[in-house]
């Protein structure tokens, strides 16, 4: 362990954690067994080695999915309310432990601690919203046309969830899967990031812990570790009727095919492309804020981060300057240090699709405003560290038409109306999050309504990055069109169902069809 590290208090939280040197990959609660290859996690913070968990086989994927079965029969049965007391009492676990899981959360992925406190806070949060939820997995009743009879819906838990999440929010998207699923009745099997392994470990310890300690079954909460052919374990598998998978829209478009072959169920939050319209209207101030914050918060790696900035003509001089100045007192080292801003890329095949992306665009005919490039000398050995860059270009360069994973701001003009704003916000083929500045009421309902923002998410006069657990989180298009978190979200873990009761003595039929014998 670096002394850089150590002196952040690294070391005290994996043991806190329960991790160590070597841990095993593959959990099915409080049993935990990996027979595959080991997997070695190095920080890209200080480019150190974190530790090693070994990978999952296909003979330990069979255990996994045979006691999750199993232990589904038992945990469906028992009443909403009581599984919602065991998410309490994880999360007030996740509360004790919410420090040392941000450490590390920002040691292994790269982001800034605050924003490590922050996932962990998301967690919280979505335990929270699961538990009242717990007790309002409700149906709907309705009038039946026939006599004596009495119809309406209900819920019943799915099975076994198959989750599959990405290394730039490794410990939060498992959690708002597994926290609605859990009161929901289903078993959850998770695949977290190779990227992030020790993370996914962690957060398994918590639960297995708190699981065993409640006698909850074995199987409800288990960990599969590995690279894409694990995750394909489960999507091509009958014995799991849901995956919920986030990452690129590439990725995405396998595990949906894969999937619909077998006539399964998918969520799925894929790429985004986000924008920030800004108008003659909007204050430049908070324009500013959020669209830095949005553009380099976690490095630019949020499947939420401000990647375009369309601004009016009226105002363009004005906030280009604004921006780029902002962009002057970014401070970018060791994301463990609250005064940094900016952390490293997860690792050196990113840093490359950065360098790339800023070629790209100069070769597309873009000028660069703010220069990027790879930081090097003390404090930057990974090799992962990049300064965020800004370049002006046009919404039809090919490089503006794909999600650069990085802190790649696009600034482009628009022109008249807001309308030619919206069709160049929606002129490409991601829809997560868009927003815009403006404090005209009109501009500011037309974003927001039928002809506005195609985007899964629109905001009004806060950035495109971050979303709160009360609303559903996901997006359109090609990015997926999944919905995660809060409002009815949750009944993409259930299976719904009608039901008609006929208490009389006769049998009528729907419809008015007559039937004698």
């Amino acid at each position: 362990m670096s002394t850089v590290a150590t002196s952040f208090g690294i070391e005290e939280a994996l043991k806190e954690l329960g991790l160590n040197e070597t841990n095993n990959g593959t959990s099915t609660g409080a049993n935990w067994f990996s027979s595959g290859e080991e997997i070695a996690s190095y920080s890209p913070v200080d480019g150190k080695l974190i530790g090693k968990v070994s990978a999952t086989t296909k003979e330990d994927y069979e255990k996994v999915i045979s006691t999750a079965t199993e232990g589904f029969k038992e945990w469906r049965t028992l009443p909403a309310p009581q599984r919602g007391e065991i998410v309490r009492k994880f999360n007030d676990e996740l509360r004790r432990l919410k420090e040392p899981l941000g450490k590390l959360v920002s040691y292994e992925m790269g982001k800034s601690y605050q924003e490590g406190l922050g996932e962990v806070q998301e967690m919280i949060d979505i335990c929270d919203f699961a538990v009242g939820l717990s007790r309002q997995l409700h149906g709907l009743t309705m009038h039946s046309e026939r006599p004596g009879h009495r119809m309406y819906e209900q819920y019943h838990p799915l099975g076994v969830v198959g989750i599959i999440s990405a290394f730039n929010f490794p410990v939060a998207v498992w959690s708002w899967n597994t926290a609605l699923a859990w009161v929901c009745g289903d078993a959850c099997i998770w695949k977290g990031s190779e990227k992030t392994p020790l993370t996914s470990v962690a957060c398994q310890n918590i639960a297995a812990r708190v699981f065993s300690e409640n006698g909850v079954p074995e199987g409800i909460s288990c960990l599969i570790t590995g690279d894409y052919t694990v995750g394909e374990m489960m999507t091509k598998d009958e014995r799991v009727p849901l995956i919920s998978a986030t990452g690129s829209t590439r990725m995405g478009k396998i595990v949906a095919k894969e999937v619909a072959g077998r006539l399964g169920k998918t969520l799925l939050e894929l790429g985004g492309n986000n924008a920030i319209i800004v108008t003659p209207d909007a204050n430049i101030k908070n324009t500013v804020i959020g669209a830095v914050f949005g553009a380099v918060g976690t490095c630019g790696q949020r499947c939420t981060s401000t990647r375009r900035l369309i601004v009016h003509e009226d105002v363009y001089d004005k906030v280009k300057s604004a921006v780029v100045d902002a962009y002057k007192q970014i401070k970018i080292g060791n994301p463990l240090d609250e005064n940094n801003h900016v952390g490293p890329l997860i690792d050196k095949d990113a840093v490359k699709n950065y360098q790339r992306a800023l070629d790209k665009v100069v070769e597309e005919g873009g000028t660069v405003l703010v220069e990027g490039g790879v930081l090097e000398g003390e404090g930057y050995e990974s090799g992962c560290y990049v300064k965020p860059a800004i370049a002006e270009a046009e919404n039809h360069f090919e490089i503006v038409q794909h999600e650069t994973f990085a802190p790649v701001l696009y600034i482009m003009k628009y022109k008249g109306d807001v309308s030619n704003a919206l069709e160049l916000q929606n002129g490409v083929r991601q829809g997560l999050s868009s927003a815009i500045m403006t404090n005209n009421l009109r501009e500011a309902e037309r974003f927001l309504s039928v002809e506005g923002s195609d985007c899964g998410i629109a905001n009004v006069n806060i950035g495109t990055s971050g979303a709160e657990i009360g609303g559903a989180f996901g997006g359109e298009k090609e990015t997926g069109g999944g919905r995660e978190s809060g409002s009815d979200a949750w009944k993409v873990y259930m299976r719904r169902q009608t039901n008609t009761i006929n208490y009389t003595t006769e049998l009528p039929l729907a419809q008015g069809i007559k039937f004698d014998l």
